[in-house]
């Protein structure tokens, strides 16, 4: 009779630390998507605020968070100076933040945005929307997809995120 309520013990203790360390690994986000399998993301390109094609292979090595938002979403607007104050910080310094509208808009309108918002760490980029949603997949905006220094994505925000959530960033720094 001990030896089955010593079995249900560790059991219990078991089950309550498994729990508490999944709690740590994955900040409480629903529009978190962590992928068990890792694609790799290529062959996208997009212009830079010079006019210039720009291919994310250029940026091969580094972390990267993918943003893809349009001035008329109002969930962009709310998100994108915290995406520019992320980019300020000491923990992202080595991190590439790419802002990249892909509402077919011109760059003028995009700037004037970036400028409205007070965005300042950010560059202004385009692209083409359908290309790079048929690509990727994007159902909505924001999104923000998160790709490691091999260049796989690892997890995507579908919609608005905090980037200045805590538990968020602690576990986008370990991840990265």
């Amino acid at each position: 009779m001990k030896i089955i309520n010593l079995k249900y013990l560790i059991l219990l203790i078991y089950l309550i630390s498994s729990n508490y360390s999944y709690s740590i690994e994955r900040p409480e986000n629903k529009n978190l998507i962590i992928h068990k399998d890792m694609k790799k993301i290529e062959n996208i390109d997009f212009i830079n605020s010079n006019g210039k094609k720009i291919s994310i292979s250029k940026y091969s090595n580094s972390a990267i968070i993918l943003n893809f938002w349009a001035t008329w979403c109002a969930p962009c607007r709310k998100e994108m100076p915290l995406l520019d104050k992320l980019k300020s910080t000491k923990a992202f310094k080595d991190t590439e933040i790419l802002a990249i509208n892909i509402a077919e808009e011109s760059y003028e309108k995009s700037k004037s945005f970036f400028d409205e918002l007070k965005i300042k760490n950010l560059e202004v980029f385009l692209g083409s929307g359908r290309e790079i949603a048929s690509k990727l997949k994007i159902r909505g905006l924001p999104t923000t997809i998160l790709i490691n220094k091999k260049g796989y994505e690892f997890a995507r925000i579908v919609g608005y995120i905090d980037f200045e959530d805590k538990s968020f960033l602690d576990w986008l720094i370990k991840n990265l």
